[in-house]
């Protein structure tokens, strides 16, 4: 099977599972908000949500550890597609298809014109 198959194969389940991570921790940002809100409505005290906002808290932090992780992840596939001679950027719909995408190419329409 031809390298680049192989490697965009690879870059579809990372993608989904960076894309899985921020759905994630955008659902859990949704319950804080819904937690806090329900204490507002049913006007009860802070002392009976604070173990479960800390929880929230804490799961959104390792989220958040877990996203940084796949981040480094990303980086390091693209150093490896990179050492096994797949140079060609691969621009399929994906902005983390370029070879480093950390620093985006931006060209003006005033430059080209």
């Amino acid at each position: 099977m031809e390298k680049i198959f192989v490697v965009k194969r690879v870059a579809e389940k990372l993608w989904a599972a960076e894309n899985g991570i921020d759905a994630t921790l955008e659902q859990a940002a949704e319950l804080m908000t819904g937690i806090v809100e329900a204490r507002k409505d049913l006007q009860i005290s802070h002392i009976v949500v604070d173990p479960a906002i800390g929880k929230v808290a804490e799961a959104m932090s390792a989220l958040a550890a877990a996203r940084h992780a796949m981040i480094e992840a990303h980086h390091a596939l693209n150093e490896t597609k990179l050492r096994i001679g797949v140079r060609t950027k691969l621009d399929g719909g994906h902005p983390s298809l370029v070879e480093d995408h950390r620093v985006p190419d931006i060209i003006s329409d005033r430059a080209v014109g």
